[in-house]
């Protein structure tokens, strides 16, 4: 892109499984405080928390795995991404009254603008796209 650079601001943390899952939700709350999110569009911040939620609890009860979270604004998308151990991709399944869980990804699947899992040499990583509202107040992070 000639004339124009890429500006990104991001934050990673790790989430061991002996850390629950609401600490991982008030970290993302935090830097959604901080790019103006949770005042200028509260309603995609708190389809990010769901999202962080749903992602880093696959990663400890499925994988039983600790989860790597990182969080990238681009000033495009905000992208929410999960690392754990597991190379078994996850796929959405409707909610069935057969089972009790099984529904993170169909939500995540809804809340997100676009996602995709991708095997990593040491598992998979999950990556949600969040997209402001029209209109919504755009920050850089800076």
């Amino acid at each position: 892109m000639s004339g124009s650079s890429m500006r990104a601001v991001g934050w990673a943390r790790s989430m061991p499984l002996s850390r629950g899952v609401n600490e991982a939700r008030q970290w993302a709350r935090e830097h959604l405080e901080a790019l103006g999110w949770t005042r200028t569009a509260p309603d995609t911040a708190d389809d990010v928390l769901l999202t962080v939620s749903e992602l880093v609890t696959n990663a400890h009860v499925h994988a039983h795995s600790n989860a790597q979270l990182l969080l990238t604004w681009d000033t495009e998308c905000l992208h929410v991404s999960v690392h754990d151990s597991s190379t078994d991709l996850p796929a959405p399944r409707p909610p069935s009254t057969e089972r009790l869980g099984g529904r993170g990804m169909f939500l995540v699947d809804a809340l997100a603008d676009e996602w995709q899992a991708r095997r990593c040499p040491n598992g998979k990583t999950i990556t949600a796209c969040f997209r402001l509202p029209e209109g919504a107040a755009r920050s850089e992070g800076s």
